[in-house]
This record gives structure tokens, sequence and C-alpha cells, in this order.
């Protein structure tokens, strides 16, 4: 469904975040004369009602009866399609998408997506897009890097570029797919169990996550052979190329190697630990894809700027580095980044928003290759410390319960010797406590004494 075809129709918008506004100013732009009623939080509705737009009806409640009124009703991503009222509303007819996917039908007939790439993953995503883009304007391409990542699609809705580098999450990818566009290329890094609460279970998390490439259709599909899901794919209107084995792109050990070739080796790149260079693998499949030397442009990674909150050095105090990775919202991102600092004396934070995922991996790894300390934390924090309290005593470990992030990182600080690591890698989302990963990271950094305002920020956003 194009912009174009909501006019006239009942049209709603649900959500008031980043994605929201832009889907409003869009609509509003190319649609001036719509009648458009926005469902949004109490706090938001005094943000939209100062846009003094006559045409704009502003509702906090949208209950089942309601959205089923509308022909159309354009979402925010972190809302579910999933609810019961949504569920009802689109039973009765109501058809429900997101900015994302009006992009992509906006440009499906004009040659853009002939220059698409792709991103998804549980873990990687916004890593392995910010490199693309990189890697692509590092070959002399002006690129796009927008999605998921911090820029709504919809924000760039008429510029013009060489190159999109799209990441999308979960909440996504059923856009793309809904838009009846193919992309390019897509790419998917790995699947974990994650937004559960969401996507209403584990099976409909993976379904989701691949209808990037399972109902999209893209022309290539870059996908990791490593993951035991992603391995039995069968995609039969996409070519798939392979990284993570012998067969393309892969690593053995800190060496870099196309197929038996040894291309580099990767110890000095900014990309902290063997997962973050496997998405290096994902990224130069990618651009060979695209029809780029990747062996080439694969150097120019040493020049890439790592994302915050993305297991982010903030830097000493007394002998302790301090470690932001706040991103980290599953338990296998937070093992994932203790295999990072195996090798020193760690104290991880970990607990948040409970979203019902099963920690008993994590609990398990503790047995074997335990940090010196892990405090929890959070809503899930005296279940996490519930199933940890056995393994502790045993893998000898000192296990915390802290009251808040404050105390978490006192406890942290307390059970570490000179040349410790305290590692915020909580495995958990931050909602409740913050409103999101970001404004966690932003507050360990003030705890552990460093500007918070020095950290944050994605360079490249946008297009270059």
């Amino acid at each position: 469904m194009r912009i174009a075809d909501l006019a006239g129709r009942r049209v709603a918008l649900w959500g008031w975040g980043h994605e929201g506004r832009a889907a409003y100013h869009t609509l509003r732009a190319r649609l001036p004369a719509q009648t458009l009623t926005l469902f949004c939080d109490p706090a938001e509705a005094a943000q939209a009602a100062a846009l003094n737009d006559p045409r704009l009806a502003v509702e906090t409640e949208a209950s089942a009866a309601r959205l089923a009124a509308f022909e159309v009703v354009v979402k925010s991503p972190g809302i579910s399609p999933y609810r019961p009222e949504a569920a009802f509303a689109a039973a009765q007819g109501t058809r429900f998408l997101g900015g994302t996917a009006l992009w992509f039908a906006e440009h499906a007939d004009d040659g853009t997506l002939a220059r698409t790439l792709c991103v998804t993953g549980t873990k990687g995503k916004s890593t392995t897009s910010a490199l693309l883009a990189h890697l692509l304007r590092a070959a002399g391409l002006r690129t796009a890097l927008a999605g998921n990542i911090g820029l709504p699609l919809l924000e760039l809705l008429d510029a013009q570029a060489e190159a999109w580098a799209i990441e999308l999450s979960s909440y996504q990818t059923g856009d793309v797919a809904a838009s009846g566009a193919r992309p390019q290329i897509a790419i998917v890094t790995n699947l974990h169990p994650e937004h559960l609460d969401w996507h209403g279970g584990q099976e409909r998390y993976i379904a989701d996550k691949l209808a990037l490439v399972t109902q999209a259709r893209p022309h290539i599909a870059v996908l990791n052979a490593a993951d035991p899901r992603l391995a039995t794919l069968t995609l039969p209107d996409s070519e798939i190329r392979w990284y993570g084995d012998a067969r393309g792109w892969h690593l053995r050990g800190d060496a870099l190697y196309r197929g038996d070739e040894h291309v580099m080796d990767t110890a000095r790149l900014p990309l902290p630990g063997c997962h973050n260079r496997s998405n290096l693998c994902a990224v130069l499949t990618a651009l060979e894809a695209f029809g780029l030397d990747a062996a080439a442009l694969a150097p120019r990674a040493a020049t890439f700027q790592p994302l915050p909150h993305r297991l982010q050095p903030l830097g000493e105090r007394d002998g302790v580095l301090y470690v932001n990775d706040s991103i980290s919202t599953t338990p296998m991102a937070t093992l994932a980044a203790l295999e990072v600092y195996a090798d020193r004396p760690v104290a991880v934070l970990v607990g948040g928003h409970d979203r019902g995922l099963p920690w008993e991996e994590f609990a398990a790894a503790m047995r074997v290759r335990a940090p010196r300390a892990v405090v929890t934390m959070g809503q899930n924090g005296p279940r996490i410390h519930a199933l940890l309290a056995p393994v502790a005593a045993q893998a000898g470990f000192t296990l915390g319960a802290a009251s808040d992030l404050a105390d978490a990182v006192a406890q942290a600080r307390a059970a570490l010797p000179a040349g410790g690591v305290v590692l915020l890698s909580p495995g958990a989302p931050s909602f409740g406590a913050y409103p999101n990963y970001v404004a966690r990271g932003r507050h360990f950094a003030q705890l552990a004494g460093f500007d918070p305002d020095a950290i944050t920020g994605i360079r490249g956003m946008g297009i270059a």
C-alpha cells in the first residue's frame, strides 16, 4: 500500500515515538487534506496537540472498538499487532502497517530496491548495518544508513542514495514482506529467543524475524552458517550466500578467510569479540553480493567507529575498567560479552525487564567458566538470582542482589581487585527503570564517573 492509497480513507496513527512522528509528518506532507486520528499515551497527547493541526484528532485510548473503526492503522514498531485489541480490529478488516512498509511500497518501482541491503538478526544487526554503511562509503558510494538503528526510513523518503544500509528489528521485518517489495540483499546474523512478550512466543518471534527472507524474498540472502536455525534454512526464491564456514567469509581464530584464502588478521580491529568479527564476515559477504571487491575493502574496517552501548569501554577508575554493554538484552549476548573479557576478573551486572526469557543456559555456562562476581538487578533479578544461587555455591563466584543500578555498580566494584572489569551487560531490556537502553547506559557511565554525553551518538546515520 502506497501513501497515495490512503487518501480519503479512515486512517489512524498508533504511537507517537520517533517512528510515529515520522509517519505523521510524511502523511501530512503527502496528503495535506487527509483527516487523521492519533492514538498515543496521555503524556504524549500534549505534544501532538501542540501541532495545532485541525485535521488531527488525538485520543489516549486505543480500544478494540476504536481501532476497528479505521480502515488503516499506521502503527509504531514497538506496538505488537498480536495485542488483543489489534487482533480484534484486524479480524474486522482493519489493516495494520508501519512506516517501513510505506517506505518500501513507495520505492517498489523506482529502482531504489536494487540498491537496498537490509540487516536483521537477534544480535549484531546495528553494528553490522553501521559497518556495512562504513565500507560502502569507503567504496565511494553515497550511502544511506537508516531504520531501526535510530533514523526512521520515512525521514529519508525523498532522499537519493547509491546504496541503502537498512537495519530492521523483528518488529519491522514483516512490514517489508507486507509492502510486496523485494530487497536486493538481506542479511540475517543469528537467531536467539528475544522479545517474547511482543511476539507472544519463541516460534512466532523466529517466524517474524525470518519474514525478511522467507516472505520478502530478497534476491540474495546472506546467512550465518554457524547459526543452527539458519544453517537448515532453504529459500526457493532467493540465492543464498553463506558466511561463517569454509564456503565463504569466516574466521579461524583472529584470522579472516575467504574460503581457503587468508585475507587479514582481525585482532586489532575495533570489533571486540568473535561475535563482532563475525559481523564483519556478514558485511563482506553482502559487499561481494553487491558487486564490490570485499577483500580490498576489508582493511578499511580498521577505521570503523564502534557504536555506543555495545561492549563500549568507558575508561578506568582506580584501576578498574568500566564497560557499557547496555544494549545486551538476551542472556546469550551477556555470555558473548563475558567471553571478550575472559582473561580478566569481571563483575557482571545482569537483569532488567522480565520478558520471560530462559536463563538456564546462562546458569549452565557459569558452572564452566564463571566471572569473579555476578550482581542481579531489575524485575527479573530475583528469578536470575534464585537460578544462580546453587551454581555460585558450587562454582565459587560471588553472587549479589542489588536494589538498583547504583547499588549494582557499588557491589561490583567492591568485588574486584585492581585490573578488574565492571561489565554492564544486563541480558534484559531496560523498560520500567529506564525508557531505553541508552538511558541505562548513560546512567551507568555517570555512576562510574564518566561524562554520559561523551559516550552517546551513532556516527554516520543518514546519507553520506
